[in-house]
């Protein structure tokens, strides 16, 4: 029965890993982690004149290119000019043609955000008046498709080949010496090194295209790899490389030149490898923390060794337990993983899972943000199930923590001395089966024996089958039979040895508790495959606080582009000029509260390009409904402080579609005018 066990474990696992698979591939495009906050002109709006530029604000910083940020005519012509350019904070703007006639025109933008994740979006404007346009909006993902897929599933083998490898040079130093010798572990942490190595280095290839065109063909595009060496992302990548060579050496030394030292020796070894292997494990850990979430946002000074540290214990944890299970299903019959070192792995279980939980609790703290955010953002949703997978991994984990208890509390077949004394008595057999007479045919005999009778029984055996009649050996064909019988005799021999450590496999497997942790580690090994999967995809999410302040900031960029509202309501309008002469561009922004019928407060602010407040000679205002023939109504608002100007009692006789329209003077002989439509009461 347990013979089966062992194919059923490897169909199981390769089911897991197929399900994951199709999940990472089949997942659309990366969510973008720095969302788009406000622009101007804003989406829908409609402006009189022409504006000089188009600029777009993010919640965090972003990487842009030369076609980053792309302006089209109603034709689908490019109407930008030059790179777009960061004018303040997290604000980019690009430049427009002057004199672009009336219509609609769509700015696309795609920019990677500063935690290395592709953003894309696009929307539309119109100029005098709407019109029909041939440039699609929809379709601007990024992130996505074949290059989307493959990249998904490279990180999510990045992070199974860290966790293989860091866990299961962990396992055998913190709790199984010996175990440096068994073969099946020392395939499994070459192949975690193996498998995060062809991982960054398909990550390095596949991220030009990811974050640019997504085909396939630019791939292998050097001019697009050499762009990604020169980011932050790519810096990180190729650290990572650097530091999988040194972990290559500690490998050597972990399975060659300590597996050959003595017990006393092993002990001054192990103190130097655990400092080196520890050290190394951090910096590949620093790889990811310096380029992703932990790297913007909230804190990072803080958040990225916590994240550090995090991804180590985790790593501890499950590739440890990958490795423990290799032991119970692959160690060899005079190798078992003994009651001790499960015990031991046990406690360093519980010590990850303690700072999983610490560590787990910040950076949900920082990610989310409020309660809210774990229901009502994609982020808090799957954190919740990972929440969920990883109590469920610590419930399995406590039945094999009771069925450690029970293995060490007997002398059942499969402890160390009980294995050891089977192997003896296997020993034991094969020499008797050896034979010491003289005569061929006494050693052939004693080979087909069980073991349990006498050599005079186990020679009589092989003379009724040799043919005791052949003489004393001295007739020519006496050397010829002796051969074939000492060859004979060394065969079954062998037999007997493969036959006596089957059975004593048998008799390890056979143990009610050995069997018993054995199923309960393999089910830990299939949830934390699940577990992984749902990690890889959190990091690929948008955090719940950004997604919520992006909503929140989407809002009330969207209010007051329309002007529409409640009583309390304020609207407020961004207004780039460019009067000409010296210091003559700038953006002028109109707040009025509570943008409603009857009174209102205005406040006029006119800043630099780079959002630095500056005084002009002159601003006046001026409030026009168009649709009701009332107006120019003009307003002359007192200068309160540099670059800011104030009107109070500013009367709006009636709701409507307002024009204001806002004069700019920034010398004796420039100035100019510009407007915006807005809904007002």
């Amino acid at each position: 029965m347990t013979q089966a066990i062992a194919p059923r474990a490897r169909t199981l696992v390769l089911l897991f890993l197929a399900a994951v698979a199709a999940l990472l591939v089949g997942a659309g495009p990366a969510a973008a982690h720095a969302a788009l906050t406000g622009s101007d002109p804003a989406q829908g709006t409609v402006v009189d004149t022409a504006p000089t530029q188009v600029s777009l604000t993010f919640s965090e910083k972003v990487a842009t290119t030369d076609g980053s940020l792309r302006v089209l005519d109603p034709k689908g012509k490019r109407v930008d000019t030059g790179k777009p350019a960061n004018v303040s904070g997290t604000t980019y703007a690009v430049q427009l043609h002057a004199g672009l006639p009336d219509g609609t025109y769509t700015v696309t933008y795609q920019v990677v955000s500063e935690d290395s994740h592709p953003v894309s979006g696009a929307y539309t404007f119109s100029i005098g008046a709407p019109s029909r346009t041939s440039v699609p909006v929809s379709g601007q993902e990024v992130g996505g498709g074949v290059v989307g897929g493959l990249y998904g599933f490279g990180r999510y083998l990045s992070y199974a080949g860290y966790i293989v490898l860091v866990g299961g040079a962990a396992f055998v130093l913190a709790c199984w010496p010996r175990g440096t010798s068994v073969r099946a572990v020392q395939r499994l942490v070459v192949s975690g090194w193996l498998v995060l190595t062809a991982a960054t280095l398909s990550l390095l290839l596949l991220r030009g295209s990811y974050t640019g065109s997504g085909k396939v063909a630019d791939i292998f595009d050097l001019d697009l790899l050499g762009d990604v060496l020169q980011t932050k992302t790519g810096a990180a990548l190729v650290s990572r490389l650097l530091l999988l060579a040194a972990a290559a050496l500690f490998i050597a030394v972990l399975f060659g030149a300590y597996d050959k030292r003595d017990d006393e020796e092993k002990r001054d070894l192990t103190f130097g490898l655990a400092i080196g292997g520890a050290v190394v494990a951090a910096g590949l850990a620093a790889s990811w923390a310096m380029a992703e979430h932990a790297s913007t946002g909230l804190q990072p000074g803080i958040a990225m060794p916590v994240d550090v540290l995090h991804l180590f214990a985790v790593a501890t944890w499950l590739g440890g337990l990958a490795t423990l299970l290799v032991a119970l299903y692959r160690a060899p019959v005079d190798q078992p993983v003994e009651a001790s070192a499960v015990r031991r792995f046990s406690t360093v279980a519980f010590g990850s899972v303690v700072a999983l939980v610490a560590t787990g609790t910040y950076q949900s703290w920082r990610q989310l943000g409020s309660w809210s955010a774990f229901t009502d953002t994609r982020y808090g949703q799957l954190l919740l199930v990972k929440i969920g997978l990883v109590a469920l991994l610590v419930g399995v984990a406590s039945i094999s923590r009771r069925w450690t208890g029970r293995l060490a509390g007997t002398g059942a077949p499969g402890s160390r001395a009980t294995v050891a004394a089977g192997v003896g008595a296997a020993g034991v057999g094969a020499g008797v089966g050896g034979g010491g007479g003289k005569d061929p045919g006494t050693g052939a005999g004693a080979g087909t024996g069980t073991g349990t009778g006498t050599k005079q029984d186990a020679g009589k055996q092989g003379a009724a089958r040799a043919g005791a009649g052949r003489g004393s050996g001295e007739e020519p064909g006496d050397a010829a039979t002796g051969a074939v019988g000492t060859e004979r005799a060394a065969q079954l021999a062998r037999q007997r040895a493969a036959e006596d450590t089957a059975r004593q496999k048998r008799l390890r497997d056979a143990d009610p508790h050995r069997f018993g942790l054995r199923r309960s580690v393999l089910a830990e090994a299939g949830v934390a495959v699940v577990l992984l999967a749902v990690t890889t995809a959190l990091t690929s999410t948008e955090p719940g606080r950004t997604e919520q302040d992006a909503k929140a900031a989407t809002a009330a960029s969207s209010s007051s582009s329309s002007g529409t509202g409640s009583s309390s309501g304020a609207l407020t309008l961004d207004m780039p000029f460019d009067a000409g002469g010296t210091n003559g561009k700038g953006v002028v922004s109109v707040d009025l509260d509570p943008a409603r019928a009857g009174g209102n407060e205005m406040h006029v602010y006119v800043t630099r390009p780079n959002g630095r407040a500056f005084d002009v000679p002159e601003v006046k205002v001026a409030l026009t409904l168009e649709s009701k023939s009332i107006g120019p109504l003009p307003v002359a608002p007192d200068h309160i402080t540099t670059g800011h100007w104030s009107a109070s009692g500013v009367q709006i006789p009636m709701a409507g579609e307002w024009k204001i329209a806002v004069t700019v003077r920034t010398s004796d002989i420039d100035q100019v005018t510009v407007s915006k439509n807005a809904q007002i009461g």
